[in-house]
């Protein structure tokens, strides 16, 4: 089984930044609370450490894995949590499961399929595949992950929060909600009956999670700056009468199509998830300087 990064690669202990105010005058937009982040013009400044704020007395700590910016291939992700579960349930009989984990990266372009998906809802032969395609053990239907789509994937014990997944799934989709309008002032919504998160009728986030002894893993994928060219050969989620869409195409469309620099914009929408889930979840959030789960 091969490891994420050793602790040799400097981003795995990166911690994404505030930015400073844009030296243009250009349009930009402006996180109407907090005032922590700020979306420049593509030539403004570039992100800086993020000062870590004072911890939360009482919170829950929440062991961080930052790989945002980097691409891991998804068998390896895939594997890490499952190797971070086992060890949590072995702390369960002895109750030592005192931290919960976060992981935030990227893939490249990948098909998974939820343990019950269907064939019918994939335009290609699943044996000629454009990409990788891997069945896994989320709940939900066919999905796609791939460059400038920030997956973050909290490994949390539900027994410290609630034990309720219809809670959990509505508080993802809260956190997703909160972030895009406090860091881009994007009005996104749930749908009745559906899961995920929506602006219009275009999907911009989707959720899938698993769930074993109230030790939920799997999570959440927003698409940042992705390409969505590859949704167009499957159901989404297995739904056929709504569409796909990222941060970058709507505020592209909202700006009369300004150049956006994809790893700043990825940068804000990961600093406003993270303090979101911090928030929503009272948890201490601990970036961790060694990115295995060893």
């Amino acid at each position: 089984m091969a490891l994420l990064p050793s602790t040799s690669a400097p981003s795995c202990h990166h911690r994404a930044a505030p930015f400073a105010p844009a030296a243009a005058a250009a349009a930009s937009w402006t996180r109407p609370r907090r005032g922590t982040l700020r979306l420049a013009a593509a030539s403004g400044p570039t992100a800086a450490p993020m000062q870590t704020r004072p911890a939360a007395v009482g919170r829950r700590r929440c062991e961080c894995f930052d790989l945002h910016q980097q691409i891991v291939p998804y068998a390896e992700a895939y594997a890490w949590q499952k190797s971070i579960v086992k060890r949590r349930i072995g702390l369960l009989a002895s109750g030592e499961d005192h931290s919960d984990t976060l992981i935030a990266l990227q893939h490249p372009p990948v098909y998974t399929l939820g343990s019950d998906s269907k064939k019918e809802y994939l335009h290609f032969n699943k044996e000629d595949a454009p990409f990788e395609v891997h069945q896994i053990d989320r709940g939900g239907e066919v999905t796609y992950h791939g460059p400038g789509q920030l997956v973050m994937y909290p490994i949390l014990n539900l027994r410290y929060h609630k034990e309720d997944l219809h809670w959990y799934f509505r508080s993802l989709e809260e956190v997703i909600i909160r972030a895009l309008k406090s860091a881009f002032f994007i009005k996104a919504s749930r749908v009745e009956g559906l899961t995920g998160v929506w602006v219009g009728d275009q999907k911009v986030a989707a959720i899938g999670i698993r769930g074993t002894r109230m030790i939920v893993y799997h999570g959440l994928a927003l698409n940042v700056t992705t390409d969505l060219t590859p949704f167009k050969l499957i159901d989404p989620c297995g739904i056929k009468d709504r569409g796909v869409g990222s941060i970058k195409a709507i505020l592209q469309k909202e700006s009369d199509g300004r150049e956006i620099d994809d790893r700043i914009l990825m940068d804000i929408a990961y600093n406003s998830l993270m303090e979101e889930f911090a928030d929503l979840f009272q948890l201490r959030l601990d970036i961790s300087p060694h990115c295995s789960f060893q």
